[in-house]
Parts: C-alpha cells; sequence; structure tokens
C-alpha cells in the first residue's frame, strides 16, 4: 500500500512539473540513454534526431506519438514512434533536425514549438545516433500529415507512462545483434503499442523527469 500511494504521488508530480523545471531537470540528463550495442562502432551510426512534444490535456501532460505508415521501403513500417528523422546536409544542429522533420511529417511549424532541452544521445540497433528533443507545443494542434510517412497521431499520458506497472523490459536476441539484449515494452493503450527505440528514450524521459 505504501508504494502504490509513492508511485501515485510521483505521477501526479510530473503532471503538476512546470516548463521551468522540466527545463532545469533536462539540463542535469545523463550522457546517454540505455544501452549501446557493442557490435557496432561509434563511427557507423548514421544522425538523427527526434521531438518529444509535450501538449497540455485537461490539465495533465501528455505526449504525441505518431504511428508510422505502412511501406515495404520503412524496417519500422507500422510502429509508434516519435516524429523524427535522420540529420540532412540543410540542418545547423540537431535541433534543426528535430523541427524540418516534424513539419514535414505532421505539419507544426517551428515557429509554435517551445524547446526546452535535450536528452543524451540514444544509440540504436539500427544504427542511429538518436537526439532526443524535448519541447511543447499549443493544443490542441490543426496537423497536417504526410500519408506517406504517417499513418496516424495520438497521445498518451505522461501519468499513465510513468507507472511503472505499464511496460516490462524482456531480453530478446535481435538479427541485428550476436546478443541478448533489453527490449522495453509498454502495454497496449487504446489500441497502441509502445515498444523498442521510443519506448526506451520514453524511460529515459521518465527517469529524468522523476529525478529531485
Amino acid at each position: 500500500m505504501i508504494l502504490i500511494i509513492k508511485n501515485h504521488k510521483i505521477m501526479n508530480n510530473l503532471n503538476t512539473l512546470s516548463e521551468q523545471k522540466i527545463i532545469e531537470k533536462l539540463v542535469k540528463a545523463s550522457d546517454h540513454t540505455y544501452d549501446l550495442p557493442d557490435s557496432i562502432s561509434d563511427q557507423e551510426y548514421r544522425k538523427a534526431s527526434v521531438l518529444i512534444p509535450f501538449v497540455k490535456k485537461d490539465n495533465e501532460w501528455h505526449i504525441v506519438f505518431i504511428r508510422r505508415a505502412d511501406s515495404d521501403k520503412d524496417r519500422h513500417s507500422g510502429q509508434v514512434a516519435f516524429v523524427g528523422g535522420k540529420a540532412e546536409a540543410i540542418d545547423n544542429n540537431e535541433i534543426d533536425t528535430a523541427l524540418r522533420e516534424t513539419h514535414e511529417e505532421i505539419g507544426i511549424a517551428p515557429s509554435d514549438v517551445t524547446i526546452l532541452g535535450e536528452l543524451g544521445l540514444h544509440f540504436s540497433l539500427s544504427q542511429f545516433q538518436i537526439r532526443p528533443v524535448v519541447a511543447t507545443i499549443p493544443w490542441p494542434y490543426e496537423l497536417c500529415l504526410d500519408p506517406a510517412e504517417v499513418s496516424h497521431t495520438f497521445t498518451l499520458p505522461l501519468a499513465w507512462l510513468a507507472n511503472e506497472n505499464n511496460h516490462k523490459i524482456i531480453k530478446q536476441k535481435p538479427p541485428e545483434s550476436d546478443k541478448h539484449i533489453a527490449v522495453v515494452y509498454f502495454d497496449e493503450y487504446e489500441g497502441e503499442l509502445l515498444w523498442g527505440a521510443t519506448a526506451k528514450i520514453m524511460l529515459s524521459l521518465i527517469q529524468t523527469l522523476k529525478k529531485t
């Protein structure tokens, strides 16, 4: 009973975090997020950025996710993800990459995005060095989806994501690796399944926000 009360308090505290407090916690974020595959050298990673958009719904923080469009050319076809993608030559920095991809994929203007900070780099088994950029956007927002990239968007409550009872970690051996690695799976929420690299980045954010 004591543990349940404690977790409930933590989740409520996350919902009451101000933008300034989130900024302060992100400044203290660790250098890396979760595991780094040993079989891939740093030089082989391609740079990418994702945006983690915070929105307020009914005075509670939610996170915006996308479901990728079905495509034979996309190894992550149909999966839940953050909006984002690989860096291009026109991008001046990692934040530029996240903002450009967000505008291209779901139509959010860069001028409507308030950057709060960044998480440490995440190294995915698909050989991407991913910079998660945390931001807020006004909500509701009239999104314009690129059907070639995005099937639909949805939000998940931060309090639900922060509840440790709503995810599990399973050791698996993916085709890209010669060893078993920890894979994060969140419970299904209204038909949406969050897992893999996106889920690990989400856990890194939650751990950062829970730190005192």
